[in-house]
């Protein structure tokens, strides 16, 4: 696959995910100064690992959410959150995932992200 096609594949991928008028409105903020790094995260992080199809859009919402928590990531979380109605990872899902983030990366970032998602998921 070469570079372009990546490009459209993860622009596909992306937009499946993250929902049309999100994508919209970050290619709309695009810049000369950070057009480079959008293409290499369209086409590295959508158009190669989210585009395999190894791992189902839940699971990949699951891990990402999972690392994203662990890592103190809020912004991104809150997008990932967000996501779900696209994954079909479910507040079940991000319950379990959260845990398992409690155990692994520290009850803090769990607290974090479950004070997050109750915010984004009106709970």
């Amino acid at each position: 696959m070469n570079p372009t096609d990546k490009y459209q594949k993860g622009m596909q991928t992306r937009k499946s995910v993250l929902g049309e008028a999100h994508v919209a409105k970050a290619e709309a903020a695009k810049t000369s100064f950070d057009e480079g790094f959008q293409q290499f995260i369209t086409e590295s992080a959508w158009g190669t690992v989210w585009s395999s199809e190894h791992l189902t859009k839940r699971e990949r919402s699951m891990i990402t959410i999972a690392l994203l928590a662990g890592l103190g990531h809020e912004e991104e979380l809150i997008l990932h959150f967000k996501a779900t109605q696209q994954t079909g990872a479910s507040l079940e899902d991000i319950q379990e995932v959260l845990m398992h983030v409690a155990i692994y990366a520290g009850v803090p970032a769990a607290n974090t992200a479950f004070r997050i998602a109750k915010q984004v998921f009106n709970l």
